[in-house]
């Protein structure tokens, strides 16, 4: 089964009906999902910038938010100490490297919206 780490941006996109949701959905189907632990937070904040920006939306985008339960992606520990080599390395932060690193150690595909994580990916 093809693995693919999920970050932020993409999740974020396809919970709350971004642009590109139709996207990062077709690069998902029938893959094994993980993710850092990280993932986690990032929605939750995510959610709560929707929630600030519009809060007429607060009930809708909460529903969303919940929808993330629901995925099954397994949330795996990353080794921190390379993380951050890979964020010198690379000139990512610390939370995008941790996405990168995984996807390596998984050797599987990394699913971001995020242009220069996904132009650090292809500079590996």
């Amino acid at each position: 089964m093809r693995i693919c780490v999920v970050d932020a941006s993409a999740m974020g996109a396809l919970l709350f009906g971004e642009s590109k949701a139709e996207e990062v959905a077709k690069v998902m189907k029938d893959a094994h999902l993980a993710a850092p632990a990280l993932l986690r937070f990032e929605m939750a904040s995510i959610c709560l910038k929707k929630i600030v920006a519009h809060p007429e939306l607060e009930t809708r985008l909460m529903s969303a938010f919940d929808l993330f339960n629901r995925f099954a992606i397994d949330t795996v520990q990353v080794d921190h100490r390379a993380t951050v080599t890979l964020a010198m390395a690379t000139g990512l932060t610390t939370y995008d490297a941790s996405y990168l690193w995984l996807a390596k150690e998984l050797k599987g595909e990394l699913i971001t919206l995020d242009e220069r994580l996904a132009k650090a990916v292809k500079s590996l």
